[in-house]
């Protein structure tokens, strides 16, 4: 039988973490800043890919922002072409040439 994954977030480390069993599989690093969260690094180890689970911990990391009410701003090129694939239910989401200011 396979472990199920499971998402945390590390708000010390400022990033959402899927873990497999007992084992880190992988990250999606943010930075916080005015109600926004900006998405800069995501990433899955190398034994732990091709298992769909950078989509899994994508889809809850922007679930998360969406219920903390945060802006999400994909700086990470795999945060970007997710939201560009998916349909996130409640994002406000901000290209990164709009948030120039922030």
């Amino acid at each position: 039988m396979t472990d199920q994954p499971a998402i945390t977030l590390n708000e010390e480390a400022r990033r959402y973490e899927i873990h497999v069993g007992s084992d880190l599989a992988g990250v999606a690093e943010y930075s916080l800043t005015e109600g926004h969260i900006l998405f800069n690094h995501t990433e899955i180890r190398d034994d732990f890919k091709g298992q769909g689970l950078a989509g899994t911990l994508a889809a809850a990391a922007l679930a998360d922002a969406v219920r903390r009410e945060l802006t999400i701003v994909p700086l990470c090129p795999y945060i970007a072409r997710y939201l560009r694939r998916h349909e996130v239910p409640g994002a406000k989401i901000a290209l990164p040439e709009e948030t120039r200011r922030i």
